[in-house]
């Protein structure tokens, strides 16, 4: 019967297409049908670009960088074995008189024949030595160098050698711990400077090159991507993120794009052995010009501040307060008498821009303000009480060593009232015995945290100033703002706290 079957021409079509297991697709199953015809979509033909050009073009403004430091000398006494200067050596074995050969003596005396007659000398009390290798790179024709600040700091002795092999001597013209930049020179003309780019073009996954002299191996070459822009690792620097493998002696030298521009300073490798581990940090160009300005003009940088310390604002917290995003620097404490002070910055302010420029992140205001020429009046935004607040703050410059503001709090707890729906059992504030700075007058203090209160992190001794858009004047005040919270919503408390201030979230219990 299955013949029979077989025998209808579109079974047989069929049986052909069922037995070719989907390896091979039939055209048609009989005169009346046709299967659709599947175009393949093309796949896009990825290759690694040529960086012949660029290399030829930029290799020869890199520069090996050495550096020498002065090492104290060990008295005689130390004996042989607990030192391996050859020096002190020599002088155990032959005497404290002795001098090695080959090193000058008196006049008329030789180094192999001891000091003769003469009065002895005293031991040198330091010694030159080899202190480490980095890199740089040109950028201007008259000599001008950058290289980072680590490189040539505490060094006695700074010398370049060009791709040439000439060696120069150079100087220090200045440097900058915080961004880790320094600007050297050497008596050299007719230098190729490298190009300068724009780091505020780079764009994740995009072709860079690293050229410097990773454990003293002079012009190395290495390539990679950029991994992520404006990493945040310190309060002046937002830092390049690559996967270049940067090893030490790297540091100093240009990250260079595909153009032959240098858009970035090696400065920093993320790793736990001490080698490559597949991420790097370069300093923006954009940065360090501003920087290069400043050394070559005055041989040091001047940054503002307006004398706050701040921290991040939460999600929760930006929720409590009626901020649409966690945008923005909180303010937890205000230096007394200070430029923010005098402008009427308070702890429990969110900082929203300054000088026009969006603070998206806490750390995007030191950097700004850092930048800000001392004595400028700039305008800035604040949140406060649910709305925005302009404020006009003078610029001061930032001293070497900025002195910290002492704040206490009371300890004495007189007329507590009962633990309410927040799980607080507050006092007023003792003014006489606290020199706490706090935003407003008022305030109370805490005797006992428990329930929802303990749990958001609030301690005895805190000192609450502000729940929600209500600035707290007393307990009793405290305790009718809180008789009226929502049962189910969180309310935001303002926290002063030793001499800081912070955002707490707490949800009244039902």
């Amino acid at each position: 019967m299955l013949s029979d079957y077989l025998g209808n021409s579109k079974l047989k079509r069929f049986a052909v297409c069922a037995s070719a297991s989907l390896l091979v697709a039939c055209s048609s199953v009989g005169a009346e049908t046709t299967a659709p015809v599947v175009t393949a979509t093309p796949v896009p033909v990825l290759s690694v670009p040529d960086f012949t050009s660029v290399v030829a073009k930029t290799e020869g403004s890199v520069v090996n960088i050495r550096t020498t430091e002065a090492v104290p000398v060990r008295g005689q006494g130390m004996g042989p074995g607990g030192s391996t200067d050859p020096y002190e050596l020599f002088k155990w074995f032959f005497g404290p008189d002795a001098v090695p050969p080959g090193m000058p003596g008196k006049r008329g005396e030789r180094g192999d024949r001891g000091n003769r007659g003469a009065a002895p000398q005293a031991a040198p009390q330091e010694r030159t030595v080899p202190r480490g290798v980095g890199s740089g790179f040109i950028i201007s024709a008259d000599g001008y160098i950058l290289t980072n600040y680590h490189v040539v700091d505490k060094s006695n002795g700074i010398f370049v050698t060009l791709t040439s092999g000439k060696e120069y001597p150079a100087k220090v013209i200045g440097s900058d711990a915080r961004t880790d930049i320094a600007l050297i020179k050497i008596d050299a003309h007719g230098l190729t400077p490298l190009p300068i780019g724009d780091s505020n073009k780079l764009k994740k996954g995009q072709w860079v090159l690293a050229i410097g002299s990773p454990f003293g191996l002079d012009s190395t070459v290495t390539s990679g991507i950029i991994s992520a822009i404006n990493r945040d690792t310190g309060d002046y620097l937002p830092f390049i993120q690559t996967d270049v493998a940067v090893n030490p002696g790297n540091s100093g030298g240009p990250l260079i794009n595909l153009a032959g521009e240098v858009v970035g300073v090696n400065s920093q490798i993320i790793s736990q052995s001490g080698g490559f581990m597949g991420i790097s940090l370069a300093i923006p160009i954009d940065e360090t010009m501003r920087v290069v300005e400043q050394l070559k003009a005055h041989g040091k940088v001047t940054r503002g501040r307006i004398g706050v310390q701040i921290g991040p604002v939460s999600d929760e917290v930006a929720k409590a307060i009626g901020l649409d995003q966690a945008d923005g620097a909180m303010v937890s404490n205000v230096e007394k008498d200070g430029p923010a002070a005098k402008a009427g910055i308070r702890a429990g302010d969110v900082i929203i821009k300054f000088d026009g420029k969006k603070i998206e992140h806490m750390t995007d205001l030191p950097r700004i303000v850092g930048s800000t020429k001392p004595g400028n009046r700039v305008d800035m935004e604040v949140w406060r009480k649910g709305k925005e607040q302009k404020l006009t703050v003078t610029v001061a410059e930032m001293p070497s060593a900025s002195d910290a503001a002492s704040v206490k709090t009371s300890e004495k707890a007189p007329q507590e009232s009962p633990v309410d729906a927040l799980g607080l059992k507050v006092t007023e504030v003792d003014t006489s015995s606290s020199d706490a700075q706090l935003p407003h007058e008022g305030g109370v203090q805490v005797v006992e945290a428990t329930g929802p209160a303990a749990e958001a992190g609030i301690a005895a001794g805190d000192i609450i100033v502000t729940i929600n858009d209500v600035d707290i004047k007393g307990p009793e005040q405290f305790a009718k703002v809180v008789s009226g919270l929502p049962k189910s919503r969180a309310a935001a408390l303002l926290v002063v706290r030793g001499d800081q201030s912070q955002w707490l979230t707490v949800t009244p219990e039902k």
